[in-house]
């Protein structure tokens, strides 16, 4: 018979908790990772193009429709994995789950500063581009806040262990419902999106054996999952375009089902071993969301200046693909040589003896 053990204050079925591997990476993760990633990609992509032709292609109903769940799966995906590393000395988490993302922060937000600075300059000056980079560390860089914001969700989390998971939870649902229904931006993106996002990660952290779970129930019974799965499409469909997928409680309701949607997809993905190349882009998440900003500018840049594709849907496509593969193209040609720095933290930056990292990381 199994018995009853402790999980992030709960008590659940030690048969539950033996679905959160302790080590390796799982499948389905890298595929959910993967789908966001591209969903990330594709949002800057397609926005952008269209901002910059000032219209609208068909790729716009594709990003409004993942709109509810895509930044809420990618924060929850996040959290995970945390119970592994939380019971760390301070020293080594902080090494892990702070430095690490901060490294990159730095390093990325002085290349793109190094980028975009001229255009910086002709707006508002070089002292203006000085105080727009000192500005950079307490306020993000445009697509670089959720490295940022990573760390901030690990400490608060570490640090209110004492604090009773319901609480921190439903502080979480408070602040996105108060974001959400009364409109609280403060104009800091780190206050901002903690208040959006923190209830998303926190429920990766607290809920991750029944999201794991989950998983395996879906790829036991994949024929009444895919039925789910196109109800929610249509759920979410229909609140995306009817209008109400911003209303408060319903947002909150659309984002856990979204990304318990993900998961599931992922899942049944997983077990069939379909779309490999999404599982690379998942495993490969971080450097695709590092560096997609480079290949993605230029590829808008040709297209819309050229005029060679008048469809603004397939030009939104075509940036998207060139922003995932492009990303990945300049970590392949920067492996094992100098400039291997820029996806890899070196030794140095270490606070502790490097040890194996953990999956989605």
């Amino acid at each position: 018979m199994p018995s009853n053990v402790p999980v992030n204050g709960f008590h659940v079925s030690s048969q539950m908790t033996t679905s959160v591997p302790p080590h390796g990476r799982v499948d389905w993760v890298d595929y959910a990772k993967g789908f966001c990633i591209i969903m990330v990609v594709m949002m800057h992509s397609t926005l952008g193009v269209e901002a910059e032709a000032g219209r609208e292609g068909f790729m716009h109903y594709v990003v409004a429709f993942a709109t509810p769940f895509r930044m809420p799966d990618f924060f929850l995906i996040s959290g995970l994995f945390l119970a592994r590393v939380i019971d760390r000395d301070w020293r080594t988490f902080l090494d892990r789950k702070v430095v690490h993302f901060a490294y990159f922060y730095l390093l990325w937000t002085a290349i793109q500063f190094a980028v975009k600075a001229p255009h910086f300059a002709a707006e508002v000056g070089w002292w203006g581009v000085l105080r727009l980079y000192a500005e950079s560390f307490i306020e993000p860089l445009g697509i670089l806040w959720f490295i940022y914001l990573l760390p901030v969700f690990f400490v608060v989390t570490k640090a209110t262990r004492a604090v009773p998971p319901a609480l921190i939870w439903l502080l979480g649902a408070a602040l996105e419902i108060a974001h959400v229904g009364f409109d609280l931006s403060t104009g800091w993106t780190v206050i901002d999106e903690f208040a959006a996002r923190f209830v998303y990660f926190y429920t990766g952290y607290l809920l991750a054996p029944w999201i794991f779970a989950l998983a395996a129930r879906v790829q036991a019974r994949p024929a009444l999952a895919g039925l789910a799965l196109a109800g929610w499409a249509l759920l979410d469909g229909f609140a995306v375009f009817g209008g109400w997928s911003k209303l408060p409680l319903l947002s909150l309701g659309l984002g856990l089902i979204g990304a318990a949607a993900v998961v599931s997809f992922s899942a049944l993905l997983a077990k069939a071993s379909l779309f490999d190349p999404l599982r690379f882009c998942g495993k490969n998440s971080i450097v695709i969301y590092l560096a997609f900003f480079l290949p993605m500018a230029a590829t808008r840049t040709v297209l819309l200046n050229t005029g060679m594709i008048a469809d603004i849907g397939v030009v939104s496509l075509i940036v998207t693909a060139a922003g995932v593969l492009g990303a990945l193209a300049i970590w392949w040609a920067t492996r094992g040589t100098r400039l291997d720095f820029l996806f890899v933290r070196p030794a140095r930056f270490w606070l502790t003896p490097r040890l194996a990292l953990q999956p989605a990381e």
